[in-house]
């Protein structure tokens, strides 16, 4: 590690490393300006900081520079290098690491460093300077050592921040919040064009191309709130469908348009993703290829399996919508996550020696009869139409017991608590592990549905908690004994600041399954 003191800077190794490891991407441009020469009147800075993909050694440090963030980010087509320290104090006073990375033009300017060599389970403090501006102070820390004991661990689950929708009140009182790491479960963005009649409007019309989907994210990354939560903790990002296209299967459009075409506008869209998350660079996209799940263990205390249930999925069975289940859900080909990333997580599980055991997915788990009465009516964008796929999971966690298994699922704009079952339909068939679904951040669980899913609930005995009206994230305390999950909701996302409750909480006692209501 190179060691600095503090107010001087000198470069070495890992600078020559840190810059060198880019500069394959950076040769696309053909750019053979001095990157140094960069000097901007206005701020560059104006997306914020953010870390992710935390190790025992190390973590992601991500900025982007974009002195007009909505208008392809302001900046000339030339690489410029930017400088970043990782310290100790938020003051930056305890330098302990530092260096150089080149955010190139192909990159949309943005800066992914993976720093090395730090502390495990430590927190810092890290800042990028660039064009003789300072970047805003963001705090992250590293992993516990796989299996080092580990008392207690705190952290946040959230998903679906539709920006038209309404204000990210949530993530204000996230931000103040005591936590470790938050879990992004995917729908960073929407897609759609403008609305009118919204609270707040999107730049533009449906997003299609490279530079489209950048100011989207741009946009979106304006919010000083979603900036304060992403520089108070590291976080862990998956992405849904909205990143591309509500509802796409793998190759399939929503609106059926040509494959190929389609799989144009996915690279577009991963391109944008990868440009605006703290990902390392093994995740980075090859056109409309991008590896997504990967894993993340908290000493002995949690083993995270983070799944990618759109790139690789079968196209939605029976219509693709709400209804009755039809001979397609129940094809054991029919796949969320492809036969590689299936053997993935079950080899993960297999293995573990933690004590919680994570799946942090997108869609709803667990079965849901949304009808009431002896019809039946299921999502097929949800599990229920992959009941096969499903069904292997479950078989497993009944054969091989890895330790309390959770599911933590975004998706649906609703909170819910379901026992996980290896036959959904026999209430009788045995408890295998627990799924909290966390509600949005913003996007709305339409009111007309309310009712009939209240309705349903008592067809659907495993579902122990819903409520459809209340915006928020998901808090998650976790110790060897037991694991305390929160739903926090804000009254209204129609005002920035106002304070988050406790809309219900659930306890899971180590080694007994499922969940019952209430806090310790």
């Amino acid at each position: 590690m190179h060691h600095i003191g503090r107010g001087a800077w000198s470069p070495g190794r890992r600078e020559f490393l840190t810059t060198g490891a880019m500069g394959g991407i950076g040769l696309l441009d053909g750019s053979v300006a001095d990157p140094s020469s960069f000097r901007s009147s206005a701020y560059p800075f104006t997306l914020g900081v953010a870390s992710g993909d935390p190790s025992p050694d190390g973590v992601v440090l991500w900025t982007r520079l974009a002195p007009d963030p909505l208008n392809g980010g302001g900046m000339r087509p030339l690489p410029v290098l930017v400088r970043w320290q990782v310290a100790l104090d938020p003051q930056m006073m305890n330098v302990v690491s530092a260096g150089l990375a080149i955010a190139w033009p192909s990159l949309a300017h943005s800066v992914h460093v993976e720093v090395g060599g730090l502390r495990a389970g430590q927190w810092y403090y890290y800042r990028f300077s660039a064009g003789g501006a300072e970047s805003p102070i963001g705090r992250t820390r590293t992993l516990p050592r796989p299996g080092t004991r580990v008392e207690s661990m705190r952290f946040a689950f959230v998903s679906c921040q539709d920006w038209q929708n309404g204000f990210y009140s949530a993530y204000r009182n996230l931000a103040r919040e005591d936590l470790d790491l938050v879990v992004h479960l995917g729908d960073y963005i929407y897609e759609s064009g403008q609305n009118p009649t919204a609270p707040r409007q999107h730049d533009g019309p449906e997003t299609m191309s490279l530079a489209s989907y950048r100011n989207r994210y741009a946009l979106y990354k304006t919010d000083p709130n979603l900036q304060a939560a992403h520089a108070a903790f590291p976080w862990f990002v998956v992405p849904d469908d909205h990143e591309v296209e509500n509802n796409y299967a793998g190759a399939v459009s929503e609106d059926n348009v040509n494959p190929v075409l389609f799989l144009a506008r996915r690279a577009n869209a991963y391109r944008a993703y990868y440009e605006h998350m703290p990902l390392r660079i093994r995740s980075f996209p090859i056109g409309p290829v991008m590896r997504l799940y990967r894993g993340l263990t908290w000493g002995d205390l949690i083993r995270f399996s983070a799944l990618d249930t759109r790139q690789y999925r079968s196209d939605q069975p029976c219509g693709g919508l709400i209804a009755p289940r039809c001979p397609g859900a129940l094809d054991p080909s029919q796949t969320m996550t492809g036969p590689a990333q299936e053997e993935w997580l079950l080899g993960r599980l297999g293995r573990s020696r933690a004590r919680w055991n994570v799946i942090a997915q997108q869609t709803m788990f667990a079965q849901m009869d949304f009808l009431a009465g002896p019809l039946q009516l299921f999502s097929m964008d949800q599990w229920d139409g992959y009941v096969a796929a499903r069904n292997r999971i479950t078989r497993f966690l009944a054969d091989a017991r890895p330790s309390n298994p959770i599911v933590l699922t975004g998706d649906i704009h609703s909170s819910w608590v379901h026992h996980i079952k290896t036959n959904f339909d026999d209430p009788a068939s045995p408890v295998v592990g627990t799924e909290f679904v966390g509600t949005s951040i913003s996007s709305d669980f339409p009111v007309a549905l309310i009712g009939p899913v209240l309705a349903a609930l008592p067809d659907n005995p495993h579902a122990l908690f819903f409520d459809g009206f209340f915006r928020g994230y998901v808090r998650c305390t976790v110790t060897p004994g037991r694991w305390l999950t929160e739903f926090r909701t804000v009254p209204t996302i129609l005002v920035e600041d106002v304070p988050a409750f406790t809309l219900a909480a659930f306890t899971v006692a180590d080694g007994q399954l499922g969940a019952m209501q209430g806090s310790p």
